[in-house]
């Protein structure tokens, strides 16, 4: 039997994608590579996924699985071709316990569906990634995602209690952070996808704060707002989260959202404060007493939830907002310690000097992860590759100043040529035997976060029947 007929026999006719126009739609994400599979396919059940990997296996074809394609280093494209799963379709809540403080979700569930779930009853989950209106949990779990709230509640593996998983071949592993033994979950999280295909997820759901306050601070120069950050750390304060934005960004997401920032600022930061009243009333004035001795020319503290909100609704639409003024952007994710943001945002400025850039910045301050923004047009010949050159300098500096090359987007694609730079040789030799220990084949995900040459293969060619 042919694999599209085999295909359409276990999900239906409308659970396979095959002709050209259709499969266009999964050849890329949030980033700027592309790639088009063979089949896309839309289980809907773990007894779905267990038959889709035995067919892949059958055909020796390629798998990637694929939230909702919003991931910006290439993690769900199909690199090799052959089959995308996307997990769209299950997408249902299977238990909130709230006597326990969890839910138990399928991965195509939207992070934000999972608070708006439990707001009434007074908790939420922590990780809010700027895509939370449309990422999915199990995008996340396979990026280990961050957000602006990172600073205070950890990354996507400090919220995950377990896992279910289809291997390479049809095994179904159950894992818990609760069991003695090895931390698999912890193994799985972050993987990209190039172990296993999630298909559920077990998360920690948490209590909302007695009070929550959220600050703006206006600078006229950048460095201030990065000595800001600094001295807020050196007093022990922890907020919630602490964000900055340049005086680009700021201007392109007033224009587009009309959140309140001031349009003449070099930056700003977005502090939000969360916790017991009177702890968090006394943080303001501590935070405050910072901002003033950093030179900040104004402190704004948010009224009420409707000014809140709307500070985070620019906050959470910058992306969109740079649409409006660019027809392409490239966007970064290095990571570099809190004492070397200043140093590190005068290398950037340098960098689009030199390369002829206009470069944003928006990052997550309070923990060092930034977010530059290149602006261009792919559309110019060479452009492409000029930014890419010129976001390698970036990570490179990120590394050289005793950080990563990333901190919440993956690896993926886009920078799995640095992970050279970042990682010793016997390191990557290590990585590359737990992949090849779940993956001997290299068909899970194939071309992704190991440099050419370290993975099991290189790119494989297209082989199998692919007959329609």
């Amino acid at each position: 039997m042919k694999l599209k007929d085999s295909l359409e026999q276990l999900l239906g006719p409308r659970g396979v994608l095959s002709t050209p126009e259709d499969l266009a739609l999964y050849e890329y994400d949030g980033g700027v590579d592309k790639a088009r599979p063979d089949f896309v396919v839309f289980p809907r059940s773990t007894a779905d996924v267990v038959a889709i990997v035995k067919l892949a296996a059958e055909h020796h074809l390629p798998i990637t699985g694929r939230g909702a394609g919003t991931g910006l280093s290439g993690g769900a494209i199909a690199r090799a071709g052959g089959m995308i799963v996307s997990f769209a379709r299950m997408n249902r809540i299977l238990e909130i316990d709230l006597a326990n403080e969890r839910a138990v979700l399928q991965p195509g569930v939207v992070n934000l569906e999972i608070t708006q779930a439990v707001d009434a009853d007074g908790y939420f989950y922590a990780p809010d990634p700027s895509s939370q209106r449309a990422c999915t949990i199990g995008g996340n779990v396979n990026e280990n995602a961050g957000g602006p709230h990172t600073l205070a509640y950890g990354v996507t593996t400090n919220h995950v209690l377990g896992v279910e998983a289809v291997l390479l071949d049809g095994t179904v592993m159950e894992t818990s952070t609760g069991d003695n033994g090895y931390d698999l979950t912890g193994l799985l999280v972050g993987s990209e996808g190039t172990m296993a295909l999630i298909t559920k997820v077990t998360v920690r759901l948490m209590r909302k704060a007695e009070m929550v306050k959220t600050i703006l601070a206006i600078y006229d120069r950048t460095e201030d707002a990065g000595e800001t950050v600094e001295q807020i750390t050196a007093r022990a304060i922890t907020p919630a989260a602490v964000e900055m934005l340049d005086g680009v960004m700021l201007r392109m997401i007033e224009e587009a959202t009309h959140a309140g920032y001031p349009m003449d600022a070099a930056a700003v930061l977005l502090i939000e404060l969360e916790g017991l009243r009177e702890a968090v009333e006394e943080q303001v004035e501590q935070i405050r007493e910072v901002c003033q001795i950093c030179r900040a020319r104004e402190f704004r503290v948010a009224r009420n939830a409707q000014e809140r909100d709307l500070l985070w609704k620019g906050r959470k639409n910058a992306f969109g907002a740079v649409g409006r003024v660019s027809p392409s952007y490239y966007v970064q994710d290095g990571v570099v310690p809190r004492t070397k943001i200043a140093p590190t945002l005068r290398f950037i400025q340098d960098v689009g000097e030199r390369y002829g850039f206009k470069i944003s910045n928006i990052f997550h301050a309070g923990d060092g992860n930034l977010h530059p923004l290149i602006l261009f047009d792919q559309h110019v010949p060479g452009e492409l590759t000029r930014v890419k050159q010129a976001s390698d300098e970036i990570l490179q500096f990120c590394i050289d100043a005793g950080g990563s090359i990333t901190g919440e987007h993956g690896v993926g694609m886009e920078k799995m040529e640095m992970m050279e730079r970042q990682f010793t040789p016997d390191t990557l030799d290590i990585i590359a035997r737990f992949k090849k220990l779940f993956d001997p084949q290299c068909r899970l995900n194939p071309g992704k976060v190991l440099p050419t040459g370290r993975g099991c293969m290189e790119i494989r060619q297209r082989g199998g029947d692919l007959s329609l």
